[in-house]
């Protein structure tokens, strides 16, 4: 018997107002995985006006309450992280080394974000006035709007709401369509781990019906977004012309430079993580390698190797790396890509192919600005590997791109790689390591049509809340008017 997830508001269980559910296909074979309910406005408004009473009275929580309620949570996740890896891998198509990386990084990030609830400080501060104390607070904001992806939903539904709920502020979880059942089964561990109801509520549906709806609701203060540039853009529009606070974490075209004096098996090492974790479904991967022609060569030879013994197999075995594109949609996206590239000129190094619903690793060569490819996020396990003649060509190149999120270089050219960490126009810079990185305390975030504002436990406690400020006018004082 299929499972049907109803929506989640006011701490139980909720039918949606339409009655309607939606397929949700697990996408190794497109076999229906479970139904959703689908959110119309009603829903929506249910779901933000819990939020809004609910903050009346969790917004004077006392921090040690929500960091012990965010330890708690991070306690259930480890027991229960058979079950989530389970969601994971059968929901999204996630091989197992994938799904655990996801439960590892969400428990770390639950006890990361408890202790932001003890770093909500203000301020003392000189006054003009004689005798006047001058102070300022932060205070939360209110109801976050929260809007995840399908590729990562564990970590993304822990970044925007671990830290929201850490800073005082409640929210309303607009879950991934791929991906409703693991939103669902989050805001059920974190109602076990204390939190009350209404503090986390969860709709799901299609973006382009309810998104809209959700960020435009009057007491929504604040929207977190993953997802598309295209969207992100509609997104920012809409809170600017609401008065609303964004964060917006868009797509990427991320490059990954290797430099001549590079140890060639810690690139290629490099480059297959970066590019083919996750079969390339993530906003970080190195869909750009560029190579200084001096080992060009040899990389891609080497490279195209390991690609191309890249394991298929079981998704619950640690050896298996590519898992299955998201959906129908998606993979027509991938070899529309594909196709076009090869259709004006590229070289299909390796890959090409699929296995049922999975691509085959896939390496262009000789991309051309025409291409779709080089302009547009795949999402898919396709990467371009450039030649060029030095570190000036390679980092010009690096920077041809409206994207800004991730970058990487691999060099052991101290001077090279710092100058490169200086002038590449990205959020995200690693020396000797993937493009496709993450940690919970780190502002990440990208620029131009990657998005806008960071994300990560220090850096939310500026997006989460406002500051006020406070004065006292001590009596029997000159205040000097």
């Amino acid at each position: 018997m299929t499972t049907k997830h109803e929506l989640w508001i006011n701490g139980e269980q909720t039918k949606p107002e339409s009655g309607k559910y939606f397929d949700v296909l697990n996408p190794l074979d497109d076999s229906v995985y479970c139904q959703a309910a689908e959110s119309n406005a009603v829903d929506i408004n249910k779901a933000v006006e819990a939020a809004h009473a609910c903050f009346q009275t969790y917004g004077k929580t006392l921090a040690k309450d929500r960091e012990r309620m965010l330890c708690k949570a991070a306690d259930l996740l480890e027991r229960d992280s058979a079950e989530f890896a389970d969601i994971l891998i059968d929901e999204i198509g996630s091989p197992m080394n994938k799904a655990n990386f996801e439960i590892q990084y969400t428990i770390g990030h639950f006890r990361a974000a408890a202790g932001v609830a003890r770093r909500v400080t203000g301020q003392t501060m000189p006054s003009d006035t004689p005798g006047r104390l001058s102070m300022s607070v932060r205070k939360p904001v209110g109801v976050i709007a929260a809007i995840t992806p399908f590729n990562v939903p564990l970590i993304k539904a822990a970044k925007l709401v671990a830290s929201p709920l850490a800073t005082g502020n409640t929210v309303v979880l607009l879950s991934s369509e791929e991906a409703p059942s693991l939103s669902y089964r989050f805001a059920q561990l974190l109602h076990e781990a204390g939190f009350p109801a209404g503090s986390v509520n969860v709709v799901s549906g299609f973006g382009v019906d309810v998104g809209d709806t959700l960020n435009s609701h009057p007491l929504v203060r604040t929207v977190m977004f993953t997802g598309s540039s295209r969207v992100g853009k509609h997104i920012g529009e809409l809170c600017g012309r609401h008065m609303k606070h964004a964060v917006l974490e868009l797509g990427g075209k991320s490059p990954l430079v290797i430099l001549a004096d590079a140890d060639l098996d810690l690139a290629v090492k490099t480059a297959i993580f970066g590019m083919f974790l996750y079969q390339g479904q993530a906003c970080m991967a190195s869909s750009r390698i560029i190579v200084e022609e001096a080992i060009y060569d040899e990389f891609l030879a080497k490279y195209k190797a390991a690609a191309s013994n890249l394991s298929m197999g079981d998704l619950r075995e640690m050896s298996t790396i590519l898992g299955p594109i998201i959906s129908p949609r998606q993979r027509d996206r991938v070899r529309t890509h594909i196709k076009d590239a090869v259709a004006k000129g590229a070289t299909l190094v390796t890959g090409g192919e699929w296995e049922g619903n999975r691509c085959q690793p896939t390496i262009l060569t000789n991309i051309s600005k025409e291409m779709t490819v080089c302009q547009e996020e795949t999402f898919g396990p396709v990467t371009s590997v450039y030649s060029v003649k030095n570190y000036d060509e390679a980092l010009t190149m690096a920077n041809d791109t409206p994207y800004g999120l991730s970058s990487a270089i691999i060099t052991n050219d101290l001077n090279k790689a710092l100058d490169f960490a200086e002038n590449i126009d990205a959020g995200m810079v690693h020396i000797n390591a993937p493009t496709l990185h993450d940690e919970p305390h780190v502002p990440f975030g990208g620029t131009g049509e990657s998005g806008f504002g960071r994300e990560g436990v220090e850096v939310d406690v500026d997006a989460l809340t406002e500051w006020k400020w406070i004065t006292i006018q001590l009596p029997n004082a000159d205040a000097g008017h």
